[in-house]
């Protein structure tokens, strides 16, 4: 039987409002996400090689749009798994791909320094708009490798710093603004161990605002 909160929770949870702090809540995917996701996905498919009944991640999954779209087109015999650093993001990705039946789905609560996944689970990884965050990009890079199977292949989709803006906190110092650069992606990438196939400047294909890219690497 779940236990009631006590009255100093709710206590604790009234000052931290008063104090302007925001509590956590989940976000699920927004029909625009969604949609977007619906686009891109068909897109990501041949570049990772990806192919109905492989396994795929989805690291830095956030609202789980990427995912839940992932996962319908790899099918049944497929499985995406997600991870988020965010425990309530993991929640709501459960419930939304519970709500849909997608049974292929995987959400599993990473770190700052791991992905969380299982070694040699996935035949590709994908990261969208998440790796400029990364506070050990290092650690998360080995845990990449670990996870793929050899020759699975690794794909950053990112943006270039922002200008006058500051990096995220306790990102490394190379960063200069709210972004990353694809050749510090690709620098990282290599010294990791990675092979690089192609950078893509502006992802999806096709798009007219410039504003993402995409780095494609393989495990050795």
């Amino acid at each position: 039987m779940p236990r009631r909160p006590t009255n100093r929770m709710g206590l604790v949870l009234l000052l931290l409002v008063v104090a302007g702090w925001t509590l956590p809540v989940q976000q699920p995917a927004t029909a625009d996400e969604l949609k977007q996701a619906e686009l891109d996905v068909p897109k990501l498919l041949p570049v990772l090689e990806l192919t109905p009944g492989m396994t795929v991640a989805d690291v830095g999954a956030g609202a789980g749009a990427m995912t839940l779209v992932m996962a319908q087109a790899l099918g049944p015999s497929g499985r995406v798994y997600a991870t988020d650093v965010n425990a309530f993001q993991i929640d709501a990705i459960r419930d939304q791909a519970n709500a849909r039946h997608l049974e292929n789905v995987v959400a599993t609560l990473g770190t700052q320094t791991s992905t969380g996944l299982p070694d040699r689970c996935c035949d590709a990884i994908f990261v969208r708009d998440a790796y400029h965050h990364f506070t050990d990009p290092s650690a998360m890079n080995r845990s990449f490798a670990a996870a793929l199977k050899p020759g699975g292949r690794l794909a950053i989709i990112d943006f270039g710093p922002a200008p006058g803006t500051g990096p995220p906190p306790n990102v490394p110092a190379n960063r200069t603004g709210h972004g990353i650069t694809s050749t510090i992606v690709e620098q990282e990438l290599q010294t990791a161990g990675f092979q690089l196939i192609r950078t893509i400047p502006r992802w999806p294909p096709g798009d007219k605002t410039d504003e993402y890219f995409l780095v494609l690497a393989r495990k050795k």
